[in-house]
């Protein structure tokens, strides 16, 4: 099947302002890239590419079929997160069966076999014919079974062998509409009125069915049945259960979740791995020292770094399907780093589509773009269910390494050794690429906690390594000519003649994890945070899944942005982003591990604390920068992205240095071109006091978390 991926070019046809349109010309101007559209009378228009690929009123015709974000089956995660126990077991099982017809071996590749693979009745050789008589044999069923088997995961991976479940039958579903629909129009008078009994109901229900349709038109339940179907209607329309004034209080809420008003204003091959960097970093939310690990997903031809994820040993799955995000849906780049590190919006270079000068907002930290094939190693973290299965349907090819091979993902090991060379040695906290090369004692130097030092790691990959030349990055037509990942990229437009972009920016949803829950009258409750936005069933209908929540709705939740999650209407399958009730009142993403932590410090803080006063107050640390006191000084420096309390490298004296984001959490003033850097002046206690003995002591932050 085809992927998610769709080529813009000379003949791709668009819909605009309801005309069907084909693309006749590209045409490189001063202001960026613009188009030349025919429609079918002959007219011609001339826009730019932007607003082609961007703008509502324009939608790409694929040429091919695809996946696409309003499909009516499910994504992998929610069929998936439907199985129990026993029926994950199935589901794998299934799929070893069906990569042993298919390729010999049950982990699909002949590196990792077995002991005794492949078996005599699938070595290579043996017709796929005599494989599924033979697959089907030693399970006992039919040959057919296997056939749909191995059709099921050609098309969606594992997820695809799922056993698949229908909505639960429910009294409301097995009666007559007309029946239902009536007695909920019935209850819906009795609002304003006494309480009635539920055998006044039926029975006003079952004379207005015969009044309005004729005798023996619709079928009329059973007496239990009906009492059935008014229960399960009393979760729409209170009723019989709670006191009357209470049912009248529910039926005045608007429809839909509560709001409010809120003025306002204005590529082909992917290499994916994870490492263990040389420096010790701080966990802010459990206080210890950590050995972080990176993610990353490079474009092997550009060797442009198109996702980043950092995390505390050791990385799951979530971790690698968040880089894969990125690299559909790229992060704003930083409002102060400079022009040469970021690239336009939708991800183009400015020589290519579009001046940077001439685009609105910050821009993005990498170029958005769909792989076609991960070259990933053996982790089980790279070989998930839910990755493999997305990555099926968006039609990108997961390809293993060989075993204990790192040269088959040359390009990024040596960006791991150039990010420990070019940023990690000149750090506090370095401990070396081996036990041989530890100083004394790296844990006692100074730190950087998780989210800075992630934060300086893209802001060094942006700034220096996309913009600094690479000896493997040549043209063979100009073999002397030297590139940076950024050319190469540029480069690699102009040399394909098109790009693959994502043919729907919502198919980025499916990478992320699924949670389950029940939709109220205020919206989705996730982790007491409270979310509301359009294209929410109303409360109390029945939800179609069998997921672990009753009655649950799936949305997809990113745990580095809880601003906002996800969620796609069963009724129109079109994704829409549901806003957290505080969002309104932050400028950044916030991540779960950021709010957990300002939590703890607010319940140290205030007698009755919530989320709004959480958040205000870890935005006023974060613009406060440095603490007076002792305590203060410490809480500052654990949850600060953008300053730190200490001074811990001389201005200039590192590459690293000259980062922006190291500048900030140093504490150092921003340094204007052409002028060296001075040190400023720090308020607070005395930075010469022996970090040692104070990070040796166990009760070191005891003062600050006090009554948490």
């Amino acid at each position: 099947m085809s992927g998610a991926q769709a080529r813009v070019g000379v003949g791709t046809r668009f819909v605009y302002d309801g005309d069907v349109v084909e693309v006749i010309e590209l045409t490189a101007t001063s202001a960026g890239n613009e188009v030349v559209l025919q429609d079918g009378s002959g007219q011609i228009r001339r826009l730019t590419l932007k607003e082609l690929l961007f703008s509502d009123r324009a939608s790409l015709i694929p040429e091919d079929p695809g996946p696409a974000a309003n499909d009516v089956e499910q994504i992998a995660s929610v069929i998936l997160g439907q199985l129990r126990p026993e029926e994950r077991r199935l589901v794998k099982d299934r799929a070893e069966h069906v990569r042993e017809v298919l390729t010999g071996y049950r982990s699909g590749t002949p590196a990792i076999a077995r002991e005794g693979e492949p078996r005599r009745e699938y070595a290579d050789g043996q017709p796929l014919t005599s494989r599924y008589a033979a697959k089907a044999a030693e399970l006992g069923v039919g040959e057919r079974s296997v056939r749909r088997w191995v059709a099921l995961f050609r098309e969606h991976g594992a997820a695809g062998l799922a056993p698949r479940k229908g909505a639960p039958s429910t009294p409301v579903t097995l009666a007559d509409d007309r029946w239902v629909e009536t007695a909920l129009e019935v209850m819906v008078e009795h609002t304003g009125r006494s309480r009635p009994s539920r055998t006044l109901v039926i029975e006003r229900t079952r004379a207005r069915v015969i009044a309005r349709f004729g005798p023996g038109v619709v079928g009329q339940p059973s007496r239990a049945a009906a009492f059935r179907i008014l229960s399960e209607l009393e979760q729409r329309h209170p009723l019989f259960r709670l006191s009357t004034k209470r049912n009248r209080d529910i039926a005045e809420r608007p429809e839909g979740p509560y709001g409010k008003l809120r003025p306002t204003r204005p590529g082909e091959y992917l290499l994916v791995d994870t490492t263990r960097l040389d420096v010790f970093a701080f966990d802010p939310l459990t206080l210890k020292w950590v050995q972080a690990e990176l993610t990353v997903a490079m474009d092997w031809y550009s060797r442009c770094i198109c996702g980043i994820h950092l995390t505390p040993v050791s990385t799951k799955a979530m971790d690698v399907t968040a880089v894969l995000f990125e690299c559909f849906r790229p992060r704003p780049a930083g409002p102060d780093w400079p022009k040469h590190a970021v690239w336009p919006e939708h991800g183009i270079p400015r020589t290519v589509l579009l001046d940077v000068d001439h685009v609105e907002g910050p821009g993005l930290v990498s170029p958005p773009l769909v792989p076609e094939t991960l070259v990933v190693d053996h982790g089980k973290v790279y070989v998930s269910e839910h990755l493999t299965s997305v990555c099926q349907r968006m039609g990108i090819s997961v390809q293993p390494a060989r075993l204990r091979t790192g040269r088959d993902k040359g390009p990024v090991e040596r960006f791991f050794r150039t990010l420990r060379e070019g940023l990690l040695e000149a750090m506090p906290g370095y401990k070396g690429p081996d036990i041989h090369s530890r100083g004394e004692n790296a844990e006692g130097e100074a730190f950087f906690f998780l989210d800075e030092l992630e934060a300086m790691i893209r802001e060094w990959t942006a700034a220096v390594y996309h913009c600094r030349p690479h000896s493997g990055l040549v043209d063979p037509g100009l073999p002397g000519l030297r590139m940076s990942p950024a050319q190469m990229f540029e480069h690699g437009i102009a040399r394909a003649g098109y790009i693959e972009v994502p043919r729907d920016p919502d198919l980025a949803f499916e990478f992320l994890p699924t949670k389950w829950r029940t939709v109220q009258h205020y919206g989705v409750e996730i982790d007491r945070r409270r979310y509301r936005g359009a294209g929410l069933p109303a409360p109390g209908i029945r939800s179609p899944y069998a997921g672990p929540v009753k009655d649950g709705w799936p949305s997809q939740v990113d745990p580095d942005d809880i601003t906002r999650i996800y969620f796609r209407a069963p009724d129109t399958r079109v994704w829409h982003a549901l806003t957290w009730e505080h969002a309104p009142s932050l400028q950044m993403p916030l991540s779960e591990d950021a709010l957990a932590f300002a939590r703890r410090l607010a319940a140290a803080k205030y007698r009755y604390p919530d989320d709004r006063l959480a958040v205000a107050d870890l935005l006023e640390r974060w613009n406060l920068g440095l603490g007076t006191t002792l305590t203060e000084r410490r809480m500052a420096l654990r949850i600060s992205r953008e300053q730190a309390a200490l001074d811990l490298l001389q201005p200039g004296a590192t590459v690293g240095g000259s980062l922006s984001s190291v500048r900030r959490a140093l504490g150092q003033a921003e340094v204007p071109a052409g002028t060296d850097a001075e040190p400023v002046a720090e308020a607070g206690d005395d930075d010469a006091a022996d970090l040692d003995d104070l990070i040796a002591e166990e009760d070191f932050y005891a003062d600050a978390l006090e009554d948490v």
